[in-house]
């Protein structure tokens, strides 16, 4: 039986390692840290993927790698060509068909050479150049031309003296000629979720650029993930959609509950860092098909997933964001209005104005969505009690038709790297909905604990319970006070259209049933209380203006 704890630690030991690899190069916390660390760990984790994989394999050419255990890599050295020919035939398509000298053992054995940088190095781009039609993302510009990013690069060069490069590389291989990932691969989203957590938490601060300032929380992800897939365990062929996709943590929750293999995950990030991490995200949880759909670019200029016409949006069965709140894109709103103005039908900000992004991304999430599909996309508190601009008209149209299907307004601090609250709206396009149909509002403000995340920022932590009560109450439209509320289409145009939860709770008076005789002898105890209570103040009025007089005495 594999001890998950055990592995755990020791994959966040090799973590800590890679960085500290880095650290003693003058790396920590440089810009090009996050590409190698991310880039070894993947490195080991489909070497060690490869190996498991062609173990499984029950062909004659397999049979003393099998054998050999620990060394089977020596083993797979001495296999000729075309063996190796007959291997690739039946190995997983999701799995990269590694040569001999692109395992770590080769690298390995080749260490006391004086260019083992560059070996490294060319090894790295050799595995990502022979596996590129599976092993990619695809960065699109605004003209629509394509281009396969490479999952490896030369990482060596970052290393700014280059005496000190072969040492490093040297170093690298250590680590990760003591490690193996061979236990984890019979586990998928509960052990990957947190060791990708854990891999990039020192890349997801507010100094981190765009993309670090909506990661988003895997509580919230899972909250979302279950309201809008519920445990229908029958589904099939579900594409799923992130118009902001970041690292990828809304879209690993969401394929996860419907089944990695029930679903395609389709996304789109203006961030170049954010989409390599996505990449990755998607290959340690068992996704690999998906990477043809990971686009790099700009969403609201180019939106890269459209119909078969190629002039209106692609729809899916489920669509999730976490936008930004604040990015300025005056510089390119110009464009998007003369491309795109009826994809915006609530508008767009002008440029003397705030520029609040994530209302294109709302605009975007409902126009995205199938009929009878479902979505949800983070917003700022403040956009459900919205009173005029383009706010108001995105509330007035999605209520008006029937789209909205609940709100969560979070506690404050839930995401460690901003100070804006936030809520979570949810759609759900079905059908023959009437007015007097029900929407729930939540005020989850008061749930869970404070404390720190891994970076010293304060965070609320949402536990178990929380998500549960959350999940629970929304499902079933549960009125609970103080706490939520389940309110009509025709109630929420009657309130202006606000779902704020806080809004529709009733103002409660405590009360206490009693006789005639009970009341009189209260007012008589009330009047003899405040009687004493004017004798008392006079007293002391007295008294103070006794003690003034003394001290005006004692100034003469």
């Amino acid at each position: 039986m594999t001890d998950i704890k055990n592995i755990k630690q020791k994959t966040i030991e090799l973590i800590d390692d890679l960085k500290a690899v880095c650290q003693q190069k003058g790396l920590g916390n440089d810009g090009n840290e996050y590409k190698i660390i991310t880039q070894v760990f993947l490195y080991k984790f489909l070497v060690d993927k490869f190996g498991y994989e062609l173990k499984k394999l029950d062909i004659p050419e397999v049979k003393k790698i099998k054998e050999a255990g620990e060394k089977w890599e020596d083993e797979y050295a001495k296999l000729t060509d075309k063996q190796l020919d007959t291997i690739s035939v039946f190995m997983p398509a999701e799995v990269p068909m590694l040569k001999p000298n692109q395992l770590i053992a080769s690298l390995w054995n080749q260490q006391t050479k004086g260019e083992i940088d560059v070996i490294f190095d060319e090894t790295m781009v050799e595995i990502a150049n022979e596996n590129l039609e599976i092993f990619h993302t695809l960065s699109a510009d605004a003209q629509g031309n394509k281009k396969k990013l490479p999952i490896f690069e030369k990482i060596t060069g970052f290393v700014s003296n280059e005496s000190d490069r072969p040492q490093f590389a040297r170093a690298l291989l250590d680590k990760l000629n003591k490690f193996s990932f061979e236990e984890t691969f019979t586990e998928h989203y509960d052990f990957f979720s947190d060791i990708f957590e854990y891999l990039i938490k020192d890349y997801n601060t507010a100094g981190g650029g765009k993309y670090a300032e909506y990661y988003t929380p895997k509580a919230i992800a899972k909250v979302m993930a279950r309201l809008l897939v519920g445990d229908n365990s029958n589904l099939t062929n579900q594409e799923c959609y992130d118009p902001s996709a970041g690292t990828g943590t809304l879209l690993m929750a969401l394929s996860h509950q419907i089944g990695e293999d029930k679903c395609t995950i389709f996304s789109q990030d203006i961030s170049q860092r954010s989409s390599k991490m996505l990449r990755l995200n998607l290959m340690l949880n068992g996704l690999v098909s998906s990477l043809d759909h990971a686009i790099q670019g700009d969403t609201l200029l180019a939106p890269y997933h459209k119909s078969d016409d190629g002039k209106t949006l692609r729809q899916f069965d489920f669509v999730v964001s976490n936008p930004p709140f604040k990015m300025d894109f005056s510089d390119t709103v110009d464009e998007i209005k003369n491309k795109w103005a009826s994809r915006f039908w609530a508008g767009l900000p002008n440029k003397t104005e705030k520029m609040p992004i994530y209302t294109c991304f709302i605009q975007h999430v409902v126009n995205s969505i199938k009929e009878n599909g479902k979505g949800a996309i983070v917003v700022p508190t403040g956009f459900i009690t919205a009173k005029s601009s383009i706010e108001k008209k995105i509330l007035q149209k999605i209520v008006d038709e029937h789209i909205v299907w609940g709100v969560i307004s979070m506690p404050s601090n839930v995401f460690a790297n901003t100070g804006t609250n936030v809520s979570v709206l949810f759609f759900d396009k079905t059908t023959g909905k009437t007015d007097n149909d029900k929407v729930i509002l939540i005020d989850a403000s008061k749930l869970g604990t404070e404390g720190k995340d891994a970076n010293g920022l304060k965070k609320t932590f949402l536990s178990a319970d929380d998500i549960e009560l959350m999940v629970s109450t929304f499902r079933n439209k549960n009125v609970v006070d103080d706490f939520s509320v389940a309110v009509s289409f025709k109630e929420i145009k009657e309130k202006n259209y606000s779902l704020s939860a806080g809004q529709y709770f009733d103002i409660k008076i405590e009360y206490e049933d009693i006789t005639a005789e009970q009341f009189e002898a209260e007012m008589n105890e009330f009047k003899t209380t405040l009687k004493s209570q004017f004798v008392e103040s006079h007293k002391l009025e007295k008294e103070i203006e006794n003690q003034l007089s003394l001290l005006n005495f004692g100034g003469q």
